[in-house]
């Protein structure tokens, strides 16, 4: 499985990491790997979360993360 990642800096320097595959994963870090780190592991909560309470999710074996 891939997940989408988009990465923006805002006008104020942070940055912006959003995973386009799951509407709402986003997170904001002072550097480009803090967001990204960030926004990987709400990504992996929110699947197993998901996973956990039965909903949908996408097939996840094998699991990677890409830029946009």
């Amino acid at each position: 499985m891939y997940l989408t990642l988009e990465l923006d800096r805002e006008e104020d320097g942070r940055y912006i990491a959003e995973v386009l595959d799951l509407p709402g994963v986003l997170a904001y870090g002072a550097t480009r790997e803090e967001a990204t780190a960030r926004a990987q592991a709400l990504a992996l909560r929110v699947l197993a979360d998901r996973l956990e309470h039965g909903e949908p999710a996408p097939n996840l074996l094998p699991l990677d993360f890409r830029a946009a």
